[in-house]
């Protein structure tokens, strides 16, 4: 057991090899996020038999992914730009934007706030309450949104909260923020994973709000991070057009963007994904809900959020007990608002939810 408290990401499988000399290949990742069933099998075929394009510049238009993106989000092809990863599309944007104040939805993802630090600006944090169970109050919100307030930053499906805002509620806050010249940024990375994805999605509105710009990836629900592949939707052609003129060229690589015009056409992968997630949702919060010593907070994406109600077990305990059986957790104690109470996991295949689900309780109970 390690003698130091150590805070990982779903992605730091290499630090956890070398501290508690496990292998990683050995390690059931429950805090990545990502999805079970890897990378599409008709995916990995296409890539194997075309990985000759990396002898190629790719297209510096992107024109064909492009084409497939507004395919597969029902919007218009003018109003999509790509990057490397979401990640490089919120440094742009937020860089575009050069907000002096900013107010983000938490506890959530720690980059918004640290690529807001890098601009020079001040972030500061709308604090959701956990005896609403992390569910958002949009009038008590409104309130918050100032004049002074430049850029508003909400993760939809939230993170680590698995908490979802409905389209018709965003409505209502993109209103407030147009009177108040806030741009508002919304990160839909595990949004293809609910349930009500058409009632969550907030794509449809890039039509009618000028000051909107939606986040996606492909490193979750395609279990491909190693790609680095993300893209942005905003019906604001001026902004579309800024950002793109603070791109490098080329910063999706031949590979990953034939990769994003073969993956979104994958509709048997897509609906196998979605159907796992959901039923493996259901039945472990039906499982965990019956149990006393946590509280569940009810989870709308692939992953769920629970608090330790047992004296004696905090989350680092939990990890420590659960690593060292080459179960990976998240503690959710760097989450600005939570403490070494909560811990987040991913839904994975029904045979690694159980193994972790017989672990807890024997932790837990």
């Amino acid at each position: 057991m390690s003698n130091t408290k150590n805070h990982f990401h779903g992605s730091d499988l290499e630090k956890i090899e070398s501290i508690y000399n496990i292998k990683k290949e050995e390690i059931i990742n429950y805090s990545g996020n990502v999805n079970p069933l890897g990378v599409s099998k008709k995916l990995l075929a296409k890539l194997s038999n075309h990985v000759d394009v990396i002898g190629s510049y790719p297209d510096r238009d992107y024109t064909a992914l492009k084409e497939q993106i507004s395919n597969y989000t029902g919007t218009d092809f003018n109003s999509i730009i790509v990057g490397n990863g979401s990640t490089e599309l919120i440094s742009l944007f937020i860089s575009m934007i050069n907000p002096k104040k900013a107010l983000i939805i938490g506890p959530t993802y720690s980059e918004y706030e640290r690529e807001i630090f890098l601009g020079g600006g001040s972030s500061h944090y709308y604090r959701l309450k956990e005896e609403l169970d992390f569910n958002l109050e949009i009038e008590h919100l409104k309130n918050n949104l100032t004049d002074d307030i430049d850029i508003l930053v909400i993760c939809n499906p939230n993170n680590p909260t698995s908490t979802s805002i409905y389209s018709e509620d965003i409505r209502k806050i993109l209103d407030h923020c147009k009177e108040k010249d806030i741009y508002v940024m919304i990160d839909e990375t595990y949004v293809e994973f609910t349930k009500e994805m058409d009632k969550i999605t907030s794509v449809g509105l890039t039509k009618y709000y000028n000051n909107l710009f939606i986040i996606r990836g492909i490193s979750k629900f395609y279990a491909a991070p190693g790609l680095r592949l993300g893209y942005g939707i905003c019906g604001n052609k001026e902004i579309i057009s800024k950002i793109n003129s603070l791109k490098n060229p080329w910063t999706i690589n031949s590979l990953a963007s034939y990769a994003g015009e073969e993956m979104f056409n994958d509709e048997q992968y897509i609906q196998e994904t979605r159907d796992l997630i959901s039923t493996e949702r259901d039945k472990i919060y039906n499982t965990l809900v019956t149990w006393n010593n946590i509280k569940i907070y009810t989870p709308t994406t692939n992953f769920v959020l629970i608090k330790i109600l047992k004296e004696d077990m905090d989350s680092h305990k939990l990890f420590e007990h659960l690593i060292n059986k080459k179960l990976m957790i998240r503690d959710a104690s760097t989450f600005p608002f939570l403490n070494s109470k909560f811990f987040r996991f991913c839904f994975m295949k029904p045979e690694e939810n159980e193994m972790l689900l017989n672990e807890l309780y024997t932790l837990l109970k």
